[in-house]
């Protein structure tokens, strides 16, 4: 990642929380403690962000507390050929009258591309996926209530008596942060809370995640693999990943990107 990119990760994650940590930065940026720390010490001398001991603060402290981790604008650019590929493979998991959920996320937001001749009613938190397809497609679209998250394009609600409750869907898609022997992890204990309440509300939950997805870790469970009723990924997972899936009862299925897929992932790049 260049330089001015960590610059403009590192100066929004000020601006959603009163302290970063350094090892929050490398986990946004995917960069080296070094490197994040000669990034701080410049933007400190630039007065864009104020040194504190273990990471940063902004100069000016943010008056909204946003969520943990990193910008949609930064991860939709990440394994792009890959998510379009899965996202491919779960509207093939569709059929039109039948409702669903899509959770907000840069996976889950490549199904719009493949929504655009389905018919189904479709409940979001996610305010581009809603946008898309108000503008594309002919399905009906619901959107949650609550706050929307600027960085990662998502609508959250702390409340049990939101919209939510009144949509029930035969499947909900959703990505995560990271998918191990526990379950599937999230950053954000909001996001957690959320995210609960949809998945109460479909019969079976298939979960989208490239495979890098296997190897990330968080210290929130959002459920365990017994609610998983299916995981789309790459052909990068590793077999202890895919036996790991099929000890639990998940079922697996492996997308495989297509040309065009990977003609536009180095248009993005």
């Amino acid at each position: 990642m260049h330089e001015k990119e960590r610059h403009r990760i590192i100066l929004s994650a000020v601006q959603e929380k009163p302290v970063v940590t350094v090892q929050e930065m490398v986990e946004l940026t995917d960069s080296s403690e070094a490197t994040i720390r000669r990034d701080i010490a410049a933007l400190h001398v630039q007065k864009r962000l104020r040194r504190v001991r273990g990471g940063a603060e902004a100069i000016s402290p943010p008056q909204f507390i946003g969520l943990a981790g990193r910008p949609f604008s930064v991860n939709e650019t990440l394994n792009a050929a890959q998510k379009r590929a899965i996202a491919r493979e779960a509207v093939n998991l569709c059929t039109d009258g039948e409702p669903i959920i899509i959770n907000g996320g840069t996976t889950t937001f490549q199904m719009v591309h493949f929504l655009t001749g389905r018919r189904m009613p479709i409940f979001t938190n996610s305010f581009p996926i809603a946008e898309h397809l108000l503008k594309h497609s002919k399905n009906t679209v619901m959107l949650s209530g609550g706050t929307i998250y600027r960085e990662q394009n998502i609508i959250l609600s702390p409340f049990d008596n939101d919209v939510t409750r009144n949509f029930y869907a035969r499947r909900m898609f959703m990505g995560a942060q990271g998918l191990g022997p526990l379950g599937l992890m999230e950053g954000d204990p909001l996001l957690i809370q959320a995210e609960q309440k949809l998945i109460d509300q479909a019969d079976e939950l298939v979960v989208l995640v490239d495979s890098s997805k296997f190897r990330q870790r968080s210290s929130l469970i959002l459920c365990g693999l017994k609610r998983i009723a299916t995981v789309i990924t790459d052909d990068g997972i590793e077999d202890r990943e895919a036996n790991m899936l099929e000890t639990a009862g998940v079922a697996l299925i492996v997308a495989r990107k297509q040309s065009n897929d990977k003609e536009e992932s180095s248009l993005q790049a």
